[in-house]
């Protein structure tokens, strides 16, 4: 299993803004309750972190009206042991 980060963005017009936030709620309340928004901050995207096997596994998270414009992005940690392997992924 892997870490995803999903980002999700949607349009900063107050009545598309709620429909988003209703679009989740109505694709599960475990999908709301999970996600985080930066609305209120200015920024109109929706993040949640996951654990999947795939990124296309993913993405089938995300509702269906969202799914096109959504960023998935696996996410890694280093541990002091493993940071040359982390950083093989830099060089030219």
């Amino acid at each position: 299993m892997s870490n995803f980060l999903i980002e999700i963005p949607h349009s900063d017009n107050i009545k598309e803004c709620k429909y988003a936030i209703q679009v989740f709620l109505e694709s599960g309340s475990h999908l709301l309750a999970n996600a985080d928004w930066g609305c209120s901050d200015g920024e109109h995207k929706t993040w949640l972190i996951i654990d999947t096997d795939t990124r296309e596994q993913a993405r089938q998270i995300v509702p269906p009206l969202f799914r096109e414009h959504a960023k998935i992005t696996k996410l890694v940690k280093f541990i002091k042991e493993s940071t040359e392997e982390g950083l093989k992924y830099h060089q030219a």
